[in-house]
Parts: structure tokens; C-alpha cells; sequence
């Protein structure tokens, strides 16, 4: 029975890593885009696959018991909230920014075939 403990802290700990590492992939992102609309891109998919990972990694750590099905449920709920937020503001940012077209760079004979 030892060694499933080591392969199940393993495994545990390689989702936590793996959602460690998207979060700083996500910060990077954050801070070196240039326009809100990539940072937003950015934040939204680290919200998402950062926080996955990491509470996988918790679920298999905490084997399976009530605070696992928890941590499940807040997975399922941030998968659902956190892309309906960033679609919110993103079209927030597209209907109030009056220099959209210049941030990203489409030329006009293109605006009809392209939205940013």
C-alpha cells in the first residue's frame, strides 16, 4: 500500500507544479501583452487551466472523500464563471474603446472581414 501513496503524492504533486507553472506563464502574459483585450486572454486561460491543475492535484492528494467532491464543484464552478467574466469585460472593452482598430493593427480595407 506504500507505494500507491508514492505514486498518488507524485502525481499530486506534479498538478500542483503544473498549475505553479501556468500561473507564472499567466503573469508573464499579464504583464508583457500590449492591449487589454491579449492580457485579458492571458488571465482568463491561467484562471482556468492554473486553477484546474492545482485543485486536481489537491483532489489526488486528499484522495477520494467529501472535501474532494468539494474541490470539485469549485473547479466546475470556476471553469463556468471565470470565461463568462472575461467574455463580459472583453466586450465591455470592444463596444466602449473608441481606438480599438488602432490597437490592433487591422487595416480598414480588412474591417468588415476581421473583428479584433
Amino acid at each position: 500500500m506504500a507505494i500507491l501513496d508514492y505514486v498518488r503524492l507524485i502525481v499530486g504533486a506534479a498538478l500542483i507544479i503544473t498549475g505553479a507553472v501556468i500561473f507564472v506563464i499567466q503573469l508573464i502574459g499579464v504583464f508583457k501583452l500590449k492591449d487589454l483585450l491579449s492580457r485579458m486572454h492571458a488571465a482568463a486561460m491561467g484562471d482556468t487551466l492554473g486553477l484546474g491543475f492545482a485543485l486536481l492535484g489537491v483532489i489526488v492528494l486528499t484522495g477520494l472523500n467529501f472535501t474532494s467532491l468539494k474541490v470539485a464543484l469549485i473547479i466546475v464552478f470556476l471553469w463556468m464563471a471565470s470565461p463568462v467574466s472575461a467574455h463580459l469585460i472583453s466586450r465591455l472593452e470592444v463596444v466602449t474603446n473608441e481606438n480599438l482598430n488602432e490597437i490592433c493593427e487591422v487595416p480598414e480595407e480588412k474591417w468588415e472581414d476581421e473583428i479584433c
